[in-house]
């Protein structure tokens, strides 16, 4: 059955053509009319550059292995929203019911996994009027980070920087994978997030992420502060090809340096980032413990750990030896590290490699497969990598999140726009 039909309401007959009316004017409200999709999952209509890996398995079964995965968390974590129309991500977390971070992970997802669900479109429409009604106070063209189970804002109606990002990006592949003549201009909804993460989201010197539209010039230490799982190298560089700006490859380039500079000084042989960094304006050096978060914030801990994901997808989809050299450097550390075995990826390090939680979690160990498919060494390591991201049970919200994005990345069914 279809999306259209399965929304349609089952009005008695003699309600006639003003029954099917609201019939239809609901359906459309809520994003069903469906377009035929430009990019459908499993199509690989966008190869990534020459010599990166992909796991042994092959790609049908890498493909099946990702669907399979997609249908789990859609059933886990994608939910209606308050309002007629909407679909959030269910985090529920101990912060928050739903963050800006989790609409950002379902739009992406969402509009890769067209044609493997037919529902693609509806969703990804009604995670985007989620966010739209629930706008931050400080710009408006941002999301709100944060929400209650019934829709209300909490800690405060602000961005986070990482969610938006993630949001501009996919509405960007949404205008790819459908156009911008239907219910949703993805393409203006995109140039109005982007123009606003440029006010609101960037350091104007240093061009590196602010942590939200709420830093200003008056903290000084925040407004010079940076989250390093927001450099996301390919958004920027998408931003700069689709909209046409130098200004984006501008900070594209402000980040690569930084990357390079954070990896060379301050984690030598293994690459890792820490959480937040801080004195951007001077010269950038970890965070001290309770920058923001809590003790663990300069150390390669629950934000860093997306980095082998946001650095190694730019790495395999552009080609950039600044990327590659970054991911390599992540991959070749953490294999020696567990000697090739997944399992032994621990839930945090610090700088110089040693232990800071000693257990495994998905959320983890899944990125650094996106970091092996650059890793001319790597493929008996990435081969262990799919099969423990393929086979291991589902957990929560974030491990889901990023372990299926990562399947995406590494099937490449990542999309570019």
């Amino acid at each position: 059955m279809s999306a259209l039909s399965r929304s349609l309401p089952r009005a008695p007959l003699r309600r006639g053509l003003y029954g099917l009316a609201l019939a239809l004017s609901a359906a459309l409200l809520a994003g069903n009319a469906a377009a035929a999709p430009n990019f459908p999952f499993g199509s690989h209509r966008q190869p990534y550059v020459a010599g990166t890996l992909s796991p042994s398995v092959g790609r049908a079964a890498a493909d099946q292995s990702t669907a399979s995965f997609y249908r789990t968390w859609k059933q886990r974590h994608l939910k209606p929203g308050c309002k007629a129309g909407e679909y959030r991500v269910v985090a529920n977390t101990d912060d928050a019911y739903v963050v800006s971070e989790g609409q950002g992970y379902g739009m992406l997802i969402t509009v890769m996994m067209a044609g493997s669900d037919a529902e693609a479109q509806t969703l990804f429409d009604g995670l985007h009027r989620y966010n739209r009604n629930h706008r931050s106070e400080i710009d408006s063209d941002l999301t709100a980070w944060a929400q209650d189970a019934s829709c209300r804002n909490v800690g405060g109606t602000a961005s986070a920087t990482d969610g938006d990002l993630d949001m501009a990006y996919a509405l960007l592949l949404a205008d790819r994978q459908w156009g911008s003549t239907g219910s949703v201009n993805y393409l203006a909804e995109a140039r109005r997030t982007i123009a606003a993460i440029r006010r609101s989201n960037i350091h104007p010197t240093t061009k590196l992420t602010h942590l939200g539209d709420w830093v200003d010039s008056g903290s000084p230490v925040r407004y010079n502060g940076s989250r390093s799982s927001d450099w996301m190298m390919g958004h920027f560089r998408a931003f700069a090809s689709r909209l046409g700006d130098s200004y984006w490859t501008g900070v594209l380039d402000a980040h690569q340096a930084a990357l390079a500079d954070m990896q060379s000084r301050h984690a030598p042989n293994t690459g890792l980032l820490p959480d937040f960094v801080v004195d951007t304006h001077t010269r950038a050096r970890p965070a001290p413990a309770e920058f923001l978060e809590g003790a663990y914030d300069g150390y390669y801990s629950w934000n860093a750990g997306r980095v082998p994901w946001r650095i190694g997808i730019d790495a395999a989809a552009s080609g950039d030896a600044r990327s590659r050299t970054a991911a390599r450097k992540l991959s070749q550390w953490i294999r020696s590290k567990t000697g090739n075995d997944p399992a032994r990826v621990r839930s945090g390090y610090k700088l110089d490699g040693s232990v800071v939680e000693n257990y495994n979690s998905m959320f983890f160990t899944a990125p650094f497969a996106v970091a092996a498919t650059v890793d001319p060494d790597g493929q008996a390591w990435l081969d262990r990598l799919w099969n423990h991201m393929a086979t291991s049970s589902a957990g929560d919200y974030y491990g889901d999140s990023v372990r299926l994005l990562s399947m995406l990345a590494v099937s490449n069914n990542w999309l570019r726009p």
